[in-house]
């Protein structure tokens, strides 16, 4: 599985591969989302769940130079080669 493959897939393909081969590591409340952040491979994947109506709204790979990023690292560290 590569990142471009990945991107390409539609969403219930991409939950598939992430419960099937994905790790989760840790989630993070931002504005409205629950952020899950799973390792698939060598990159990383954020879900981003809208809990007040109870669904997944989009699946992404992770930015490495959101502002976001430092939300995960003030819990984990993140190797910079995976990203």
């Amino acid at each position: 599985m590569t990142k471009d493959h990945f991107i390409q897939l539609d969403m219930d393909q991409k939950i598939k591969i992430l419960f099937c081969e994905g790790c989760f590591i840790l989630d993070i409340r931002y504005y409205r989302y629950k952020i899950n952040l799973y390792l698939v491979k060598n990159f990383y994947v954020e879900v981003f769940y809208n809990h007040k109506l109870d669904k997944i709204d989009k699946i992404s790979l992770m930015e490495r130079n959101h502002s976001r990023t430092k939300f995960y690292a003030d819990q984990i560290s993140l190797p910079i080669g995976l990203y």
